[in-house]
Parts: structure tokens; sequence; C-alpha cells
């Protein structure tokens, strides 16, 4: 599987100074936390992190290359400055590819349930999120219920989500996602 790479530097300077100067150098001020929550300072390279930031999703793998060691993780966290239009600072999480991760995601609707435009019932989300676990690998980018053949009366429920056979929901199967109930 491709993996988009990012590159990185092990830093040893922390503080307020250091992450200005490592700003005013065009990168960004980091922290890789591995599976036991060792954290590892490093810095990345401002514009090379939001071009790979801007195409992911909470559960988008990345290849994270520091020094010529790689090591697939997610973005945990990012600090970002909504004045200046930049990320001022990004948390990793390293997976284990061998090891199921637990992860908690929001369900998307979409489409147009018939149930709404021909029989003129009333649209209702329910759940908005849901926890599931699977290998790294096999974690979706995002998690989508089409709705468009809800009748009036019908339900989407979780366990009628799309997932693969390689992914467990650990959420209520029986919780709605959607509805399509009478106007009246």
């Amino acid at each position: 599987m491709d993996y988009l790479v990012l590159n990185a530097n092990e830093r040893k300077e922390k503080g307020k100074e250091a992450a200005k100067r490592i700003r005013s150098a065009g990168r960004l001020p980091a922290v890789m936390y591995n599976s036991k929550g060792k954290a590892t300072m490093l810095d990345v390279d401002e514009a090379e992190f939001t071009k790979v930031w801007k195409v992911t999703t909470p559960s988008t793998l990345i290849s994270l290359d520091v020094g010529g060691k790689k090591s697939l993780a997610l973005i945990k966290d990012t600090l970002y400055d909504i004045k200046t239009d930049k990320n001022l600072h990004v948390d990793f999480q390293v997976v284990d590819e061998k090891k199921p991760l637990k992860f908690t995601m929001k369900v998307q609707t979409a489409g147009n349930p018939v149930g709404v435009l021909r029989e003129g019932g009333f649209f209702e989300t329910g759940v908005k999120e849901v926890t599931i676990q699977c290998l790294p690998k096999d974690l979706p980018p995002r998690i989508v219920a089409d709705v468009s053949n809800l009748a009036v009366g019908a339900s989407f429920l979780v366990k009628d989500l799309p997932f693969e056979k390689s992914v467990k929901i650990l959420s209520n199967g029986e919780e709605v996602v959607a509805r399509v109930k009478n106007s009246k």
C-alpha cells in the first residue's frame, strides 16, 4: 500500500524561542508519540506538511521518515492559527501495523432520501460517531451512510454501514444513524 510520505528531522531544542526559530525557518515543531507514549521532538517542512494535511482525514496513515527510519503514523493533533492560516505545531501517533486499532470516527450521510423527496417525510439523524476496530491498513478514510433509499418509516442502522469484513464494529449495531419519519 502506498502512503503519503512526510520527512522529519529530530530536534533537541524545546521552548517558545526554539519554536519561533523553527517556524521562521519554514518548518513546524512537531512531536511523535510511539505506542508506549514516549515522545520524540521533531520538525517538519511547513509547506510539505500542509500539502499532506489538506488531503488527509483523521484515519489516514502517513509514512513518517525521520532520518531514514520510516514509521506509520496518524496526525493526532495540530495547532492551527486561523489569523495567519498556518499550522503552528503537529503531533503524530505512530501505529503498529500488526496490532488492531480501536478508532472512533464520524459518520457522514449522503443522498436525498426518497421518503423526503417523494413521500413528504422528515429526515432525522441519529448517532454521529461509531467505534471500530481493525488493522491500521484497513482503516477507512471516512464512513458514509447512503440514505437515498430511505422511505418514510425506514431507518439506517449502524450495522447497515458499508464496512469491509476486516473492520469490526464496536458500537451498538442497532443504533440509528438516520431515519425518515412521517411529517404528520
